[in-house]
């Protein structure tokens, strides 16, 4: 009886980094930033959009309390099972309720799954000039309501993992942070 020779595989840790702030505040622009980064040292790594999960995942959610919370749960859902499983998950999401960041800190906690808060500390004037997607322009039209950060509550983090104010630093300087966050962490 012969036995194969067994490889071993180097699994890295999976984690989930949620990265919070007001719409415009460049949440999704250092995720992908830093996940082309950490992809090109060989990392297994996912970004959760918060457009594409409210397309696929949450889709016919509105903007109330109750169905942001509901939102934000299915999001750290499946943040925890992708981290659970060696990925590293980097969630550029509102989440604008600390209760909801704080439940799903505690369902990565009681799994054993590594979860960083990184806000994104943008001033609301500073998004309302980067305005990606006209949020502002439509609000101060009169055209929507319920504005994260204007006219709809954003309770920002109390002691977040991380604090990157973006305005007078680049893209990659953010990106840096985080991914220097993982380092220490011994996570990336």
């Amino acid at each position: 009886m012969t036995t194969e020779p067994t490889q071993e595989r180097h699994v890295t840790s999976g984690a989930t980094v949620w990265l919070t702030g007001l719409p415009s505040a460049g949440k999704t622009t250092i995720a992908t930033e830093l996940a082309g980064e950490l992809r090109a040292q060989g990392h297994r790594v996912e970004v959760l959009d918060g457009d594409e999960i409210r397309e696929f995942l949450s889709a016919g959610l509105g903007f109330t309390r109750e169905d942001r919370h509901t939102n934000v749960q299915r999001i750290g859902f499946v943040a925890e099972l992708l981290a659970r499983n060696g990925v590293l998950v980097l969630v550029p999401v509102i989440a604008p309720y600390a209760d909801s960041r704080e439940a799903v800190r505690k369902r990565h906690a009681a799994a054993g799954t590594a979860y960083l808060e990184v806000h994104v500390a943008t001033p609301v004037e500073v998004c309302g000039e980067r305005d990606v997607k006209g949020l502002y322009a439509k609000q101060a039209a009169g055209e929507l309501t319920g504005l994260t950060g204007v006219d709809d509550p954003y309770e920002a983090p109390e002691a977040p993992d991380l604090r990157i104010e973006t305005q007078g630093r680049s893209v990659s300087e953010s990106a840096a942070a985080v991914r220097a966050l993982l380092g220490e962490r011994g996570l990336a």
